[in-house]
C-alpha cells in the first residue's frame, strides 16, 4: 500500500483552478466528496490491459474451456438447475483463474490516462445525462492477482491435478441455498481423494503438496468477480451483465459475444 499519500501535494495552480471554476457549477458540484477522492497513489490509480485485444481473446477462450468443463461433467450435469447456476455464479472465478495459469495466459496494464481536471469541471454540468462512469481495476488489485497466479503457477499442477482441482472446487458444498449440498459434498471429496491419489506417484516425497495446493488454490475465491469482469471481459461485453452471459454458454455455448 501507500505509505503516505500525495494527492494534496500537487500543483498548487491547479487546486486554484478548480476553486474558481467550481463557484461557477450548481450546488452540490463544485467540491467532491472525501470517497470520491483525486488520489494519485501509484497502487491505486486505474489501469487496463496493455494488449486488450489479444489478451482479452485468450482469455475468453478459458472462460470458454471453462464453462465447457463444468457442462460436461457427468455429475455437475445431474444437479437440479437451481444448484447448477448456483455453482456456477460462485466458482467460475476460481476456476477461470485456474485456466489461466494452465493454459499460460500472461497479461501487462498500464496506466489508464485520467481526464484533465478542468475537462472534469467543465463536463460536470452534463453528468446527469450520461452515463455513471465504469469502475476500472486498480494497479494494487492486479498486483494482487498477478501474484495468486504466480503462486499458483509455482505448483506446477499435472494435467490430472488440474481436473480433480477443479472438481474439488466446482462442488462447493458451502455455496449457500443449495436444495443438494450433502450429495455435493460428497462430489467434493470424491474429488479431493482422487486429487490425493494422483500425488502420492507423481510427488511420493512430498507428503505436504496435498495440503498445499488446497490452501494455495483457497486465495483464488478471494479475488472479486468485477475485478476480473472488468479487467478481462468489459472490453468485450461492453455492458452487458457477465452472469447473463455465463448462464447461455452452460445451456447452449454459442461464443457469439467472443472478440474475432
Amino acid at each position: 500500500g501507500c505509505e503516505r499519500c500525495q494527492c494534496h501535494h500537487g500543483d498548487k495552480s491547479t487546486a486554484i483552478l478548480y476553486s474558481l471554476l467550481s463557484q461557477q457549477l450548481p450546488p452540490g458540484r463544485g467540491s467532491p466528496s472525501p470517497a470520491q477522492g483525486h488520489c494519485q497513489c501509484p497502487r491505486r490509480r486505474p489501469v487496463r490491459l496493455r494488449t486488450p485485444r489479444a489478451t482479452c481473446q485468450a482469455a475468453s477462450n478459458v472462460l470458454v474451456k471453462t464453462i465447457s468443463f463444468m457442462k460436461n461433467l457427468p455429475a455437475f450435469h445431474l444437479l437440479p438447475r437451481e444448484d447448477q447456476l448456483l455453482l456456477l455464479d460462485s466458482c467460475w472465478v476460481p476456476l477461470f483463474l485456474l485456466g489461466l495459469v494452465q493454459e499460460m495466459v500472461t497479461f501487462e496494464v498500464m496506466e489508464t490516462p485520467a481526464p484533465s481536471m478542468l475537462k472534469k469541471i467543465l463536463l460536470d454540468g452534463q453528468s446527469q445525462e450520461q452515463e455513471p462512469e465504469r469502475a476500472q481495476p486498480t494497479l494494487a488489485a492486479v498486483q494482487r492477482l498477478q501474484c495468486c497466479l504466480n503462486t499458483i503457477q509455482s505448483l506446477d499442477l499435472s494435467p490430472k491435478e488440474y481436473a480433480y482441482l477443479k472438481g474439488a472446487i466446482l462442488f462447493n458444498p458451502d455455496v449457500p441455498g443449495l436444495r443438494v449440498s450433502p450429495y455435493i459434498s460428497s462430489l467434493q471429496r470424491e474429488a479431493q481423494r482422487a486429487l490425493q491419489e494422483v500425488l502420492q506417484p507423481l510427488h511420493p516425497g512430498d507428503r505436504g503438496r496435498f495440503a498445499r495446493i488446497l490452501l494455495i488454490t483457497s486465495t483464488l475465491k478471494s479475488i472479486p468477480p468485477a475485478l476480473i469482469t472488468n479487467l478481462f471481459f468489459r472490453p468485450v461485453i461492453g455492458d452487458t451483465d457477465i452472469s447473463e452471459l455465463l448462464v447461455e454458454m452452460l445451456y447452449e455455448i454459442t461464443g457469439g459475444w467472443l472478440p474475432p
